[in-house]
This record gives C-alpha cells, sequence and structure tokens, in this order.
C-alpha cells in the first residue's frame, strides 16, 4: 500500500540549534536508508510560512502498522505529528498502463 504523509514538525522552546542540526542530520540519513528499503518513494515541502517545518512523503508499507514502525524509526519524530491518508489505485492513473 501506498500513504502520503504530512509530517509537521514543531522544535520545542529552549532546544539548541546544535541539537536540531543533528537531528535533521540523522533524519536524513534514515530517509536515505528507508528509500533504499523501498518504504520512503518521495517527499516534497510545500509551500511554508516563516518559522513552519512541513514536508509532505510517500511512503510504502504493507499495512498501516508497519507504516507506524516506519514513521517511528525516523528520528525527526520526537518533535512531529504525522497525518496519514492511505491511497488506492485510481482507474485511470497512467502508471497502471490502462
Amino acid at each position: 500500500m501506498q500513504f502520503l504523509v504530512t509530517m509537521t514538525t514543531h522544535v520545542p522552546d529552549g532546544v539548541s540549534a546544535e541539537t536540531v542540526e543533528e537531528v535533521r542530520g540523522r533524519e536524513a540519513a534514515r530517509s536515505r536508508e528507508l528509500a533504499a528499503e523501498g518504504h520512503l518513494l518521495r517527499l516534497w515541502r510545500p509551500p511554508l510560512a516563516p518559522g513552519e517545518w512541513r514536508t509532505l512523503g510517500l511512503f510504502a508499507a504493507a499495512d498501516e502498522v508497519e507504516l507506524e514502525k516506519v514513521l517511528a524509526s525516523m528520528p525527526l519524530r520526537i518533535w512531529r505529528t504525522d497525518e496519514v491518508t492511505p491511497l488506492s489505485p485510481h482507474p485511470n492513473d497512467p502508471a497502471l498502463g490502462g
């Protein structure tokens, strides 16, 4: 199954810039691993307001339980909320070759 995930990050007040950069570095490394495993298919950054931190991701997982394990493995999850939308195929999808 594929899932569209809106990931919104809110770094708590008082967290040092060094800590934020360290966690973001680990997030980037984990994202590369998830992509290599076939779980993370795409990432997009929508238009953002100043101070807003949001990402849209297309993920693949067997089901919502596996997806939750994937999302929980990402370092930014400590400061992030995720809104998950399960996706189903559309009959007119050009990728289906129909």
